[in-house]
């Protein structure tokens, strides 16, 4: 089974594909580590944005994907660009998304020890993490 992590930073989706065979994890090595959103006051950028994150998840054949959930309120709430980005992911057709909170991912981080495989860069760590722990909460 294979899965998408995202984590979303500013204006960037960060992604990172992990898969479970025998309950072994493994990173999935994409080009594509991030699609960036310039600009969404313009629809257009948005809609660009949407048609990019449509074509790498048709291309890479990903079906399941799990968002790092942010904060909507408080001192580490996410800005509202980041919003946008959940919603476009979220309205993907033939794509299951799932939103972790990082209680939820540091639980099964802390209870699977994720090893964080050398082909990752390191802003795609907490991308990977919520890809394994959606994998290890239901594998």
């Amino acid at each position: 089974m294979k899965i998408c992590g995202i984590e979303i930073k500013g204006s960037e989706a960060i992604i990172a594909v992990a898969s479970l065979d025998n309950q072994t994890l493994t990173h999935v090595a994409l080009n594509t580590k991030k699609i960036a959103l310039d600009d969404d006051d313009e629809a257009a950028n948005v809609k660009a944005f949407a048609m990019q994150v449509s074509a790498f998840v048709r291309d890479n054949g990903i079906e399941r994907i799990a968002i790092k959930k942010r904060s909507k309120k408080g001192e580490f709430a996410g800005g509202p660009t980041t919003f946008k980005i959940e919603g476009v992911f979220q309205l993907l057709d033939n794509c299951e998304v799932t939103l972790l909170s990082p209680q939820t991912i540091n639980a099964q981080n802390k209870k699977h020890d994720f090893a964080l495989p050398a082909t990752l860069n390191k802003y795609q760590h907490e991308a990977y993490k919520a890809a394994c722990s959606w994998l290890m909460k239901r594998g």
